[in-house]
């Protein structure tokens, strides 16, 4: 596989998330890999501090999630390092799942008031018929009686 075709899968797989609606999962499934990710190469880079391939995804998840207990924490360069690429990383990820949420409520709120502005237009449209049959009414009895002399 060529590095253009992964590029372009995960862009096709983002696009069909987005398409689907099904982006809050596929964030939080990213996150989570991040975390596994990133919990599994502090672990290798930084063993004094990060004993346990638990320890690793402990403090990981914590600093995907911008918590930061501080009970465990990197204090190798390289640990630094990785700690500083999940603070960002957990930091956009937070802000895309975030703003997905609040889009969601966004849609579906706008789509109740859609419906509820159809509801509104389908009753005016029948008030409007009914005034017309009535206008035609009155026209066809106008028509047909022509009006008293005074």
């Amino acid at each position: 596989m060529l590095a253009g075709d992964g590029d372009s899968w995960l862009r096709r797989h983002t696009q069909t998330a987005i398409a689907n609606r099904r982006v809050f999962p596929y964030l939080a499934v990213m996150t989570l890999g991040m975390g596994v990710l990133a919990g599994f190469v502090v672990t290798l880079v930084d063993k004094k501090d990060f004993p346990t391939f638990g320890d690793g995804v402990w403090w990981a998840i914590v600093t995907l999630g911008t918590v930061g207990y501080g009970d465990i924490v990197p204090r190798t360069a390289w640990g630094r390092v990785i700690g500083s690429l999940v603070i960002i990383f957990g930091v956009t990820f937070i802000s895309f799942l975030t703003a997905t949420v609040t889009s969601l409520f966004v849609s579906a709120e706008q789509e109740k008031q859609r419906q509820r502005e159809a509801e509104f237009e389908a009753e005016e449209l029948q008030i409007l018929r009914r005034l017309e049959q009535r206008l035609t009414a009155l026209e066809t009895k106008l028509d047909g009686n022509p009006p008293a002399a005074n």
